[in-house]
């Protein structure tokens, strides 16, 4: 896995980040979404989304084979804000520390700011990697849904280069709230290619996302432990991100959590394949939500 791994993009994504892992191979098939509610952009434009702060620390859960780590700590701080008519803004910090079987300590630094305009026409990121305190890494472009079939991607760093991508792609905010969307209106399985700015801003992955059934069971940590939460419903949620034109079918990174309806996400697992990272929400600040301006 290439920079999907324990310094990847935040789709935390989402997160906007968030939660889901366990990667089969699947069917490159989309299913058809549903009529409706998953149908009706301006419906998913309009879901409210809360703004957060909210900090994971991350313990090694399983590692598999001779190169694997033998441990892993880290840590992820991640701020939400912004509203449904003035855009969406992240940062995203992951520091995660790895031994591997042989050889010294990686210390990798993950960070990231974006801002998604509210109705998904635009894309602004900014990313930067350090290993061991040396830069190695550093993304900075712009996308726009310029006509009915393109998004156009300007990119200043790496280099200097302009690029056009399919208007199908959802960015992570926007891919968020299709997600919501689907949960509340049952389904179980959404296919969407998203655009993130991650590793040299060219690549889309296509992601297919399991949505279990609302969660029942208390959860754990204190930092939930809010009245905002205490009765707003969660989902479980698998998100595998791929290769477009990959043939093995096998997922570059899979990122699994629980997600409230307001797209707070506790109880995550980031899967890089030989190692699975949990991450355990330890504090969570609810943060004003902006005054629509428009």
């Amino acid at each position: 896995m290439k920079n999907r791994s324990a310094f990847a993009s935040p789709v935390l994504a989402a997160l906007a980040i968030a939660g889901f892992f366990v990667a089969p191979a699947f069917a490159a098939a989309a299913p058809p979404r549903l009529p409706g509610l998953t149908d009706s952009k301006s419906a998913i434009e309009s879901i409210p989304l809360a703004s957060h702060r909210a900090v994971y620390d991350l313990t090694l859960l399983k590692s598999t084979g001779s190169k694997s780590p033998t441990f892993a700590r880290g840590r992820i701080a991640f701020d939400f804000s912004g509203s449904s008519c003035d855009g969406y803004t992240q940062t995203f910090r992951q520091l995660t520390e790895l031994q591997p079987a042989e050889g010294p300590m990686r210390i990798s630094d993950m960070r990231s700011t974006t801002f998604e305009d509210a109705d998904g026409k635009s894309f602004a990121f900014k990313m930067q990697t350090q290993v061991n305190n040396e830069p190695t890494d550093e993304v900075d472009g712009r996308a726009e849904r310029v006509s009915n079939n393109t998004v156009a991607v300007a990119l200043a760093k790496p280099k200097h280069e302009m690029l056009k991508v399919d208007r199908s792609v959802l960015f992570p905010t926007e891919h968020l709230k299709y997600i919501l969307a689907a949960a509340e209106a049952g389904q179980h399985i959404l296919q969407e290619k998203v655009y993130d700015g991650s590793e040299t801003g060219e690549k889309i992955f296509q992601t297919t996302t399991f949505i279990g059934a609302p969660a029942t069971k208390p959860p754990a940590e204190s930092a939930v432990q809010i009245p905002l939460l205490k009765d707003m419903r969660r989902w479980p949620v698998t998100i595998s991100y791929f290769d477009m034109g990959r043939k093995d079918k096998l997922p570059n990174y899979v990122l699994s959590f629980d997600l409230y309806q307001n797209g707070i996400s506790r109880a995550l697992r980031l899967d890089y394949g030989d190692f699975v990272l949990a991450g355990r929400m330890t504090s969570l600040k609810l943060l004003p939500t902006p005054a629509c301006a428009k």
